[in-house]
């Protein structure tokens, strides 16, 4: 299974970058092969200074070796070692209209000393983060996100779509990073469920995300903004960058395995604000942005 996943996460890839160098039209992706000192190592995709994106990042990893002491206390297991690949990206549009998107799909296995399986699952999910509240565009983006589920169990969206509501949320804010999408985590076996439909599962959420993403980018990119407006992006950007430090697991479990540090922080905005106290004014869009943030919506 890791051998299938891996090859698919290459191609996938290949699929994003190609189709966002092409929306872009101007930036391409620097490409970067690292290699891990314990174990493995990652193609890392990053793009800078476009017309459309900012800065984004669609990387690759594929790891192994003795699963950390650290890890081993927050998974609860002893002394093993462990597998882990998965593709992990995150786009920064220029025109605040545009919204930022993160998306993740990963597979994980463990084994004893012996090298037999112990444990194995799949996770991933994507999200949605905008500046300026477009309903059709999130209405949009959750019914591509519920095609994928529907087609393999229609518990999986309502399940998914709360579990990401109440992942992405920045607790000490009181407030979510966006207005969510799918996480799931820790998908295993069961009688319901093999191995390989979980599988098909995983693979057809993230064969979905160019179709959630790209007809909001091609709607928004060339929409025009205010000084103000851009101010407000870097704002809330700010709040982004304190979810992904302070909360988010993907980036623990790389910064505690010794991942590469450029690739697990290319997901940081290169311009950012955080300014005392600041409140949006009220009745104004940027308070109809904030309000939904504060209480989870059904968009379907």
């Amino acid at each position: 299974m890791k051998d299938k996943f891996y090859n698919y996460i290459q191609n996938l890839q290949d699929t994003i970058t190609t189709k966002l160098e092409e929306l872009d039209g101007k930036a391409t992706f620097q490409e970067d092969i690292w290699k891990r000192t314990e174990g493995g190592g990652g193609r890392t995709r990053v793009i800078e200074n476009g017309d459309v994106f900012e800065k984004g990042g669609v990387n690759i990893s594929g790891v192994h070796g003795a699963l950390p002491e650290a890890m081993q206390n927050y998974f609860k297991v002893g002394d093993v070692d462990f597998f882990a690949c998965g593709l992990s990206l995150v786009l920064h549009p220029k025109n605040p209209m545009v919204p930022t998107v993160h998306a993740n799909w990963r597979y994980f296995e463990m084994y004893n000393k012996e090298g037999t399986i112990v444990d194995s699952w799949f996770g991933g999910g994507q999200d949605l983060t905008p500046y300026y509240l477009f309903e059709e565009d999130a209405k949009h983006f959750h019914q591509v996100c519920k095609t994928s589920c529907d087609a393999h169990n229609p518990d999986f969206y309502p399940l998914y779509k709360k579990k990401c509501d109440e992942y992405f949320y920045n607790a000490h804010r009181g407030e979510a990073r966006g207005i969510g999408g799918l996480f799931f985590d820790y998908c295993k076996a069961t009688e319901e469920m093999s191995m390989q439909n979980w599988y098909d599962f995983v693979t057809e959420v993230g064969d979905s995300f160019l179709k959630a993403y790209v007809p909001i980018v091609e709607k928004r990119k060339d929409l025009s903004y205010t000084e103000q407006q851009r101010n407000w992006q870097e704002i809330r950007r700010g709040r982004y960058v304190e979810f992904n430090l302070v909360h988010d697991k993907g980036t623990l479990f790389g910064l505690r395995t010794n991942g590469r540090i450029e690739s697990i922080l290319m997901s940081l905005p290169p311009h950012v604000q955080w300014r005392y106290d600041h409140h949006p004014k009220p009745e104004s869009d940027e308070e109809k942005l904030v309000k939904v943030l504060k209480k989870p919506v059904e968009w379907l």
